[in-house]
Order: C-alpha cells, then structure tokens, then sequence
C-alpha cells in the first residue's frame, strides 16, 4: 500500500507521455534574423498540407523546412536566397503568392476570364431568344399584336 502513491504518479506520467506536445525552439544572433524567420515561414507553403504555411503545419516536411531556413539565416543567407533555394527546390507551390510569369498568368487570369466568357454566353443566348421570338411570329399573329398594342395606347 505504501508504493500505491508512487505507482499512481508514475503511471499517471506514463499516460501523460502521448499528450507532450514538441515545440520547436530556434536561437537566432539578432531579433532582424528572427524578424526575417518569421516572415518566412508564414510566406512558405508547406508541400505536403498544401493550404497551410509552414509554420502552422505538423508534418515532418514542414518541420524540415523551418529547420533549413534556420539553418541558411544563421549561415547569412538573405531571405530571397531562402525563397530561392526552396522555389528552385519545390517549384513556385511552395510561395503563397506566386510571381506573375507565363506559367501562372492562368492562375492569376483564368478567373477573370471565365466570368467574362459566361457574362458573353448570357449575351448572346439572351439577344438570339429576344431576335427569334420576334422573327417566329406569322403575319397574321404580327397583326393582332399591333392591333393589341394601338388598342392599348387609346386607353
């Protein structure tokens, strides 16, 4: 009975193993370097999540990529040189906000263009019903619509 305590303690311990959550601690020369880390990490995508920086993400990859880019601040690298290396390395996916280039002019216009060619299909398809209505009246349905419509005036 006297162990009972101890037991409970280390057992409690035990199962409080799986809940430790691992913070990442990264030791920087300058506040500007750790300015520069967090900067980038919130611009980095992370490959794996796909819709979270690198920060925020939990996988393994993201963890590697803020491992790097600690690593390149403290060797002096400047932070396009860490965008660089990791756009050379994972292709433009990897940036939030990618640069306009041929590549991903679709990107950045494909949108625009299809609510334009949607707004012409509208246009179009709306001017040939209003055209084919007029044009599918006989001659004598012609008449009876004028005579409907100058009736209507003289009222």
């Amino acid at each position: 009975m006297r162990y009972l305590p101890i037991l409970m303690l280390l057992a409690g311990f035990w199962l409080a193993l799986p809940a430790r959550a691992a913070i990442d601690v990264y030791e920087f020369d300058s506040p500007e370097q750790e300015d520069v880390f967090r900067e980038l990490v919130r611009e980095l995508r992370c490959p794996k999540c796909q819709n979270q920086d690198i920060s925020d993400s939990n996988a393994e990859l993201a963890k590697d990529l803020r491992d790097k880019t600690h690593e390149m601040l403290l060797a002096g690298s400047s932070k396009r040189e860490v965008i660089d290396y990791m756009v050379a390395r994972y292709g433009n996916f990897i940036l939030y906000k990618p640069p306009l280039m041929a590549s991903t002019l679709i990107l950045w216009l494909g949108p625009v263009l299809v609510i334009l060619l949607g707004l012409g299909v509208v246009l179009v398809r709306t001017r040939r019903s209003r055209r084919g209505r007029s044009e599918a009246l006989s001659a004598e349905e012609q008449k009876r619509l004028a005579e409907l419509l100058n009736k209507d005036k003289e009222n």
